[in-house]
C-alpha cells in the first residue's frame, strides 16, 4: 500500500498542479479506507466500545426514565469522546512505521492536504458510524424522535472536530513511548469544549429552550479547527520527522 500511495500522488509541482487539490484529496482518502477494510477488527473495535459503554447505563441504573433522560445527552456524548479517542494513536503510526509519511512530506503535494485527508478518513471510519448508531442508542434513554435528531446533528458536527482535534495530538505523541497515554492527556482537554456544546444541545432541547445556540458555537470551533488543525498538525509531524 505504500507504493500504492507514491503511485496516486503526484510526483512533480506541475504534475500536482494539474491534478488539482481535490484528486489528491480524494486519493489518500480513498487509500486510507482501503487500508481500514483490511484491518476491520480494528475499525469494529471503537463501535463496539461506543455500543457497550452506552448500553451499560440502562442496565446500571434500572427503568428510571426520567433519570434517564437527563444522563443521555452526557452518557452518549462522553463515550462518542472515548471511541473515537481509541483509534488516534494509529492515524500515523503505520506510515510513520513503513516509510510512508516521509513520501508523504516529500511529495510536491501540500502536506496540510495529504493530512486533511487522512482526517477525512478517520472520520468517515470511526466517527460517521458513531453518528449512525447513535439514535438507535438513544432509544434506550426515551429520548423523543426530536431529541433524537438534534443529538444526530451535535454528533455530525462534532466528530469531525473530535478527528481534527486528535490529529495534531496524534502527531505530536508519534514515536514517542507510551504515547496512548500522553495522547490522552493532551487532547481530552481540548475535548471539552465540543463535550459541553455537543451535549448542551440535546439537554436544551430537551428542557425546551431550544439548541440553535449550542450548534453554532459548536459549528464555529469546527470552522476553526478545519482552518488551524491541518497547519498545527502538519507541523507537529514535521517535527516528529526531524
Amino acid at each position: 500500500m505504500r507504493n500504492s500511495l507514491a503511485a496516486q500522488l503526484p510526483a512533480t509541482s506541475a504534475e500536482a498542479g494539474g491534478l488539482g487539490a481535490l484528486s489528491v484529496l480524494a486519493a489518500v482518502i480513498r487509500r486510507d479506507l482501503l487500508l481500514a477494510l483490511r484491518r476491520k477488527s480494528e475499525v469494529l473495535t471503537s463501535l463496539f466500545f461506543f455500543v457497550i459503554v452506552v448500553s451499560l447505563f440502562p442496565l446500571g441504573i434500572g427503568p428510571e426514565m426520567a433519570l434517564l433522560r437527563i444522563i443521555a445527552p452526557g452518557v452518549l456524548w462522553v463515550a462518542a469522546l472515548l471511541a473515537a479517542m481509541l483509534s488516534l494513536q494509529r492515524l500515523f503510526a503505520t506510515d510513520y512505521a513503513d516509510g510512508t509519511l516521509e513520501q508523504m512530506v516529500l511529495s510536491p503535494a501540500p502536506l496540510g492536504l495529504l493530512v486533511m485527508g487522512k482526517i477525512v478518513a478517520h472520520w468517515l471510519v470511526t466517527g460517521l458510524p458513531l453518528v449512525l448508531i447513535a439514535p438507535l442508542l438513544g432509544l434506550q434513554y426515551d429520548l423523543a424522535p426530536q431529541a433524537l435528531g438534534i443529538l444526530m446533528l451535535s454528533l455530525l458536527i462534532g466528530t469531525p472536530l473530535l478527528s481534527l482535534i486528535g490529529a495534531i495530538g496524534a502527531a505530536l505523541t508519534l514515536g514517542v513511548r507510551g504515547g496512548g497515554v500522553l495522547l490522552s492527556l493532551l487532547t481530552l482537554p481540548l475535548y471539552i469544549p465540543a463535550l459541553i456544546f455537543g451535549a448542551g444541545a440535546v439537554e436544551a432541547d430537551i428542557s425546551g429552550l431550544g439548541a440553535v445556540g449550542h450548534l453554532s458555537l459548536l459549528a464555529a470551533l469546527l470552522a476553526l479547527s478545519v482552518f488551524f488543525a491541518p497547519w498545527a498538525t502538519t507541523a507537529s509531524l514535521r517535527i516528529a520527522l526531524e
